[in-house]
């Protein structure tokens, strides 16, 4: 027992005497100066044709949908896919998620944008390629939130072929829109 004690008392000695390790200083951006920060690639989608109910699923319509975004978007080099939190957005962009290995950040849907900009942020992902699976009421503020200016004032109920492609830079934001 005493030479359990003994070797111990050694080897909290030992350890105690060689101090943490060093490690190298990490030089730290500030935000300003960040080149990164409020810029990236950002295709906004709203999600594919869906069944009846608060939380529904795609119908075959929007599996057919979501399956020619998959094909639009599949070499484009996304890097982080942003849904809500419904199951019809997360399965507009379940093949792509599946074939990039990538996961599915889920982000509140609010009209503001500020949610997806938190989420953004808080996972460092400014200056990446990102898919973001929203809805007709979310899409537009969104846009906005990201300094786009949109050639619409509303997305219809029955549309879901938009795809809106933001190109942010530093200095500027460039707004494409496509259909699919």
């Amino acid at each position: 027992m005493m030479r359990k004690m003994m070797a111990g008392a050694f080897l909290l000695a030992l350890t105690a005497g060689c101090g943490p390790a060093k490690q190298k200083e990490r030089a730290t951006t500030p935000v300003a100066e960040d080149t990164t920060f409020l810029t990236g690639t950002f295709f906004l989608v709203r999600h594919a044709e869906k069944n009846p109910g608060a939380d529904s699923t795609l119908t075959a319509a929007g599996e057919r949908r979501a399956g020619k975004l998959y094909h639009l978007l599949k070499d484009s080099a996304i890097q982080r896919i942003y849904s809500t939190p419904f199951r019809r957005t997360m399965q507009t962009g379940d093949s792509l998620r599946i074939r990039l290995g990538i996961d599915t950040v889920i982000y509140p849907a609010d009209s503001s944008g500020e949610g997806l900009l938190y989420e953004i942020s808080r996972r460092g992902d400014w200056g990446k390629r990102i898919l973001v699976i929203g809805h007709s009421n979310t899409l537009l503020p969104l846009m906005r939130s990201l300094n786009a200016k949109p050639d619409i004032d509303s997305i219809a109920d029955k549309d879901y072929g938009n795809l809106f492609i933001i190109r942010k830079t530093r200095k500027d934001s460039r707004y494409i829109r496509k259909r699919y």
